[in-house]
């Protein structure tokens, strides 16, 4: 029986899917723990390159499935409370983990994104959308705020007074509109297909730099001059001693070679 979430990984790629077509997949506690269960192991595994998350049938992700989570009040006050190590809760570890990823982790959205749904794709490092699906902080119209990390993605994201009205109204627009705001990152006809590709782009890169260009932009985007400066100097100096730098530079070096030649005497 497959279970509400799925992963698969290939060449290097994990391609983790939503498994609830015929709820739109909406999500369920059941859900949320198998994202963040999916993520956290998925950590370990050094071959990994990139990710890609996506949903089954018509739909990324309707957001929440009220209906079924309400039917356990005591489960979801207990996920409602953060690990003190982590700093989140189950709602918010289930899309902020793939944030802790040290690989580029790309949503592909069709249909609909909505509510928690939206909130696991600003988590992606980017996401990619087919221009006609809908997207929507569809919390307001449940008289609630975003609080599976979507304020702070969304703080990242767009300008303050574009979140204010998406979150205060939970108007629906649709890709190509999200992409204008800065929802999301593409328009695609084919979003898997697009993530795949720029993945294996990625993939021809050093490990190690990409992971550390994710570390260092997640940690120092809002900071100030002084700390950012500080972190560059530091992923910079682990860098230059790893082996995959050397390969990286000598491949570069190559490259230069066969487009313009032998520099130097």
């Amino acid at each position: 029986m497959t279970g509400p979430v799925t992963c698969e990984v290939d060449g290097g790629v994990a391609r983790v899917r939503l498994e609830r077509p015929d709820k739109l997949n909406a999500l369920t506690l059941d859900t949320l723990e198998a994202l963040r269960d999916t993520a956290h192991g998925l950590r370990t595994d050094r071959t990994l390159r990139g990710v890609v998350l996506s949903g089954a049938g018509d739909s990324f992700c309707a957001g929440l499935d009220f209906a079924t989570v309400l039917r356990e009040p005591p489960r979801v006050a207990r996920a409602f409370v953060p690990r003190p190590w982590r700093g989140t809760n189950l709602f918010q570890e289930a899309c902020w983990a793939w944030r802790r990823l040290p690989v580029p982790v790309v949503a592909a959205v069709h249909g609909h994104c909505y509510g928690g749904g939206l909130q696991i794709a600003l988590a992606a490092d980017l996401r990619f959308t087919t221009p006609d699906a809908r997207w929507s902080v569809l919390e307001a119209r449940w008289g609630l705020v975003p609080d599976m990390s979507g304020i702070q993605a969304l703080s990242q994201q767009v300008r303050l007074d574009v979140a204010k009205r998406l979150t205060m109204t939970g108007e629906v627009v649709d890709g190509s509109r999200a992409v204008e705001l800065g929802l999301a990152s593409e328009v695609h006809a084919d979003p898997l297909a697009a993530a795949d590709a720029f993945l294996a782009e990625v993939a021809t890169r050093s490990p190690d730099a990409v992971a550390a260009t994710k570390r260092v932009l997640e940690r120092t985007w809002t900071s100030g001059p002084r700390r950012t400066f500080a972190r560059e100097r530091f992923e910079q100096a682990v860098l230059l001693r790893r082996a995959n730098t050397a390969r990286a530079r000598q491949a570069a070096l190559r490259r230069e070679t066969a487009d313009y030649g032998p520099r130097g005497r």
